[in-house]
Order: C-alpha cells, then sequence, then structure tokens
C-alpha cells in the first residue's frame, strides 16, 4: 500500500463493487446507462417487481452510484458518474467471453454446520 490515501482509494472501490454486487443493480446501472429512466422504466424493462428495483435503486443511490431528480410524481435516475457504467459493461463483457470462470453461490446454497467437529476429522 502507498499510505492512508491509497488504501481509501482501495476502500472505496470496495464499496462500489459491494454495491454492485447483486445482479439487478448489475441491469439497472447497464439501463441507466443508455439514459435517464423512472422505477417504471425500469420495472418494465427488468421485470422485476417495483418494490424490489426501488430497493436496489435505494442501495445504488447510497452508494452514490445513481442520483434522482423529482420529475413531477416519478422520480428520474441517472447514473453519477459515466466511469461506473464502463466498470459494468467491461464486467459483464468479461463474464461472457468464452474461458472465463464465473461463480455462482447463492447464500440459500450454503449449508452451515453448527454441530461439533468430531476429532481427527479435518473439515
Amino acid at each position: 500500500m502507498t499510505g492512508a490515501t491509497g488504501y481509501g482509494a482501495y476502500e472505496a472501490a470496495s464499496e462500489l463493487l459491494r454495491a454492485l454486487s447483486a445482479p439487478i443493480r448489475v441491469a439497472i446501472v447497464t439501463e441507466l446507462a443508455k439514459g435517464e429512466q423512472c422505477v417504471h422504466d425500469l420495472v418494465e424493462t427488468l421485470g422485476a417487481p417495483q418494490p424490489l428495483v426501488s430497493q436496489h435503486l435505494r442501495v445504488l443511490r447510497g452508494a452514490g452510484v445513481v442520483r434522482g431528480s423529482r420529475r413531477g410524481r416519478e422520480i428520474a435516475y441517472t447514473l453519477v458518474d459515466e466511469h461506473i457504467a464502463h466498470i459494468v459493461a467491461d464486467a459483464v463483457s468479461h463474464a461472457g467471453e468464452s474461458g472465463a470462470t464465473v461463480v455462482t453461490s447463492r447464500p440459500q446454497d450454503t449449508v452451515h454446520s453448527h454441530a461439533p467437529t468430531p476429532a481427527g476429522d479435518a473439515r
């Protein structure tokens, strides 16, 4: 590391990547890269329920990825920075390349055992 400033940049990058870690958020960013959209536009395009889209927009807004501006009774969302669209497009492109390793792990698929491990059992 190159000091506190360099480490702070790594922390900020980590937070950004964490905000983009859900597939629906990647899809939202991809759609917003095309231009300003309201929640109902995203709901229609993504085929996801409105409460789910709104919840993920809140996460993206909190992370500074998107911003909303009121348009009458609706809020129109845009990307805060065009660089984010490039990061997401590159990640999607890389994931689609042949030979790219994509690990899909969902928390509900993980089995946690709280039973004691028998002596000599190396888990």
